[in-house]
């Protein structure tokens, strides 16, 4: 089984200058990082944007959605099998 070992996550800025989620993966078969840049597609499978609505980046700061991995995601996840994506 291919286990997950950690998830964490920071903010960082999308090639035009907006901030978005870098997630940190570990599982027990190594180490994986991959991040969203936010786009003007709205599909119904897409994921809906998390923003602060802070002063910082015009109300655009992601800290919410980076708290939420950090805390509450990751550790939830912790231990679970990798390759079952819809648990």
């Amino acid at each position: 089984m291919d286990s997950i070992k950690s998830v964490r996550a920071i903010q960082v800025l999308d090639s035009r200058g907006n901030p978005t989620v870098k997630c940190f993966v570990e599982t027990s078969k190594g180490k994986v990082s991959a991040m969203v840049p936010s786009g003007a597609s709205t599909g119904k499978f897409e994921a809906v944007e998390l923003r602060d609505n802070t002063k910082e980046y015009g109300g655009k700061s992601v800290l919410m959605a980076v708290s939420n991995v950090n805390d509450v995601i990751g550790p939830k996840v912790q231990g679970m099998n990798a390759t079952e994506q819809e648990e």
